[in-house]
Parts: C-alpha cells; sequence; structure tokens
C-alpha cells in the first residue's frame, strides 16, 4: 500500500494538534506549516479538508488556531486515511494508463477483488490504531503496535479455537 503525501502530511498535522492540546493549545496555520516543513497553503489545503469532515475545529482570533475535533483516542487512523485519500478503491480502474479509452476489464476482473480485499486487511488494521497511540518516540509507538498486534493475534487464536 502507497500512502500519498497528503495522507502523511495530513497525519503528521492531526499528531502536532493531538500533541499541542495535551499542552492545551491550538496551532496556527503557519504553525503547522511550520512544524511540518510544509508551505501554508498546503497546511491550508489539509486543515480545510480536514475540518470538513469533523476531525478539526478552526476557532478565529487572536487566540484561535486550529484543533482536534475529538480526543486523539477517539480518531482512527483509517478514517483519517479515508478522508484524505485521493484515489478510492472503488475507482482503481478509472487510473487505467493501456493505450484503450478504458480498462478492458470493468466487467470482470479477477484482480479486483484481490485490491478490494488487500484494502480491507490494511482498513482492518488502521481501525485499530488511534492518533492517541502514535503520540512519543518511534520505539514507544513501535512498541505499542506490536502489543496492538500480539494482542490481535491471540484474539483470533481464540476466536479460532472456539
Amino acid at each position: 500500500m502507497k500512502i500519498s503525501a497528503q495522507e502523511e502530511y495530513g497525519l503528521r498535522a492531526l499528531l502536532q494538534l493531538a500533541r499541542a492540546e495535551s499542552q492545551g493549545e491550538s496551532l496556527t496555520l503557519g504553525s503547522i506549516a511550520r512544524l511540518e516543513g510544509i508551505s501554508t497553503a498546503n497546511a491550508g489545503k489539509l486543515m480545510w479538508i480536514l475540518n470538513k469532515a469533523g476531525l478539526v475545529q478552526s476557532q478565529r482570533g487572536t487566540k484561535g488556531g486550529y484543533r482536534l475535533a475529538r480526543p486523539a483516542s477517539d480518531i482512527h487512523l483509517n478514517e483519517v486515511i479515508s478522508v484524505l485519500d485521493n484515489e478510492r478503491v472503488e475507482a482503481h480502474c478509472k487510473s487505467y494508463t493501456g493505450v484503450l479509452d478504458s480498462c478492458v476489464h470493468t466487467g470482470d476482473c479477477g484482480i479486483r477483488p484481490v485490491i478490494l480485499e488487500l484494502h480491507q486487511i490494511v482498513d482492518n488494521a488502521l481501525s485499530e490504531i488511534t492518533l492517541s497511540q502514535l503520540l512519543g518516540t518511534e520505539a514507544t509507538v513501535d512498541a505499542v503496535l506490536h502489543k496492538i498486534q500480539g494482542t490481535k493475534a491471540r484474539a483470533d487464536s481464540v476466536q479460532a479455537q472456539a
């Protein structure tokens, strides 16, 4: 699976907001852009998308800025990726790059079920991870993710035995 720049920077911006919120602060567009090394215009586009989706809120004024619309522990990564994803799975044939006007397999495609299943597996995995679990160092986040994976594997094993 390939993560687009929009998805990555959107996630990073949300993490910056989660960090700021833990200190009782909000972030301006300029702050988000500076912290992530992106243009203010790009940060503005991301915040517009995330605001429209109800993941962030903006407040005008001298103490204004952006903040998470919900606690970081209530925002799951699959929701964020879904909001920021430009290329929906259902439209994968629309990115056809062959010499004809459209894909010749639009009516009966043996690859489509594989692509849909892979996206479902990724979506399920991302639904287990919240923004709050990504706060910390790379090592602590890695440990949290492995703990989640181990817990899920044990639960699947118990369910399979039942």
